[in-house]
């Protein structure tokens, strides 16, 4: 009989019951408890998993002896959950970002390594069949050498909690909630290779930022360059006038050729992916795809086969480390 690791779900909103039904639909895992402040979000859950127990707190949950535990709480707690999951000795899966600093991140990836457990962030955009397929075009060198990307991320509406907008828990802004992808694309595309020179403009309402501001930003652009010689510009915004709901690309231009992940219409979640020879444009991928969930499937499946600790987690970090120098940190 196929082992199957026994999770933890803390925090059961939206994302946490959305990566809670990929797992449950890859059949690989099982669901044995969840933990929610919100009575309503705890219940919502439940409905999809009534046989899991309900605990009160993380120290609960870690009580019933968890293999791996799923974190989509708000981003202030999930540097010091994620640590205390790993060194009671559970997997953890966590939301973007894993800490609100390049320090916070450190601390979180060496309990990891110390703990020998399986550490993945929900670093989503990853995990779309587009994305994959113009990785897999730019390792295969198929693009040449890859010399500029363009990277954006525009939200029409900005996040709906409070938190988000207090720098002491998010860590930042635009950059942190939606930045964060775009570094993170860019880079493992690349294949992680180093940053020379970061520069960066940061707004809030209209209004330049300076570092260390209080106030986060709602407007970001900033560029790196990198290593190879080649540059990545990105964009990201909260409430940025679009005409629908939001702008999503990352394209990657090289001396034979491009390609880019758009997103359809507006969509938070239907994309479709396009290869460029000249003028000729040649699609690579269209929706659906049902990729939301897909990274916390793969992540249940690793820990099913036995898998411990991974150094490809240590790549969040140089991630961070950039974001802390578009901060100006």
């Amino acid at each position: 009989m196929t082992w199957r690791p026994r999770l933890g779900f803390l925090g059961v909103g939206w994302i946490g019951r959305h990566r809670m039904q990929a797992i449950l639909e890859a059949g690989v895992a099982e669901v044995a408890a969840i933990a929610d402040p919100s009575p309503k979000m705890a219940a919502e859950a439940m409905r999809l998993v009534p046989e899991a127990r309900q605990a009160a707190t993380l120290e609960d949950l870690l009580a019933l002896g968890l293999d791996g535990v799923v974190i989509a709480t708000p981003s202030a707690m999930h540097a010091g959950q994620s640590i205390q999951a790993l060194q009671a000795g559970a997997a953890v899966f966590c939301q973007k970002p894993l800490g609100r600093s390049a320090p916070e991140v450190r601390q979180v990836v060496q309990a990891a390594r110390a703990a020998g457990r399986l550490l993945e962030v929900d670093l989503s955009y990853r995990a779309t069949t587009g994305m994959r397929q113009i990785r897999d075009l730019v390792r295969a060198g198929a693009l040449g050498r890859v010399y500029a990307a363009d990277l954006v991320f525009h939200n029409a509406y900005g996040p709906d909690k409070a938190w988000f907008y207090d720098a002491a828990q998010s860590g930042g802004g635009c950059v942190m909630d939606l930045g964060v992808h775009l570094v993170d694309l860019a880079l493992w595309t690349l294949d992680f290779p180093g940053a020379t020179v970061v520069s960066s403009r940061l707004f809030a309402k209209g209004q330049p930022l300076a570092a260390g501001a209080a106030q986060v930003e709602d407007y970001a652009v900033a560029m790196l360059t990198l290593e190879t010689g080649a540059v990545v510009q990105i964009a990201c915004s909260w409430r940025l006038p679009l005409g629908r709901d939001a702008m999503i690309s990352a394209a990657f231009h090289g001396t034979e050729g491009g390609a880019a992940l758009r997103n359809v219409a507006g969509s938070f979640y239907d994309f479709t992916a396009e290869r460029y020879r000249g003028t000729a444009c040649e699609t690579l991928t269209l929706p659906p795809d049902a990729w939301g969930g897909r990274a916390a499937a793969e992540w249940a499946t690793r820990l099913a086969a036995g898998q411990g600790y991974d150094p490809a987690a240590e790549r969040v970090t140089e991630v961070a480390a950039l974001l802390d120098q578009i901060y100006g940190r």
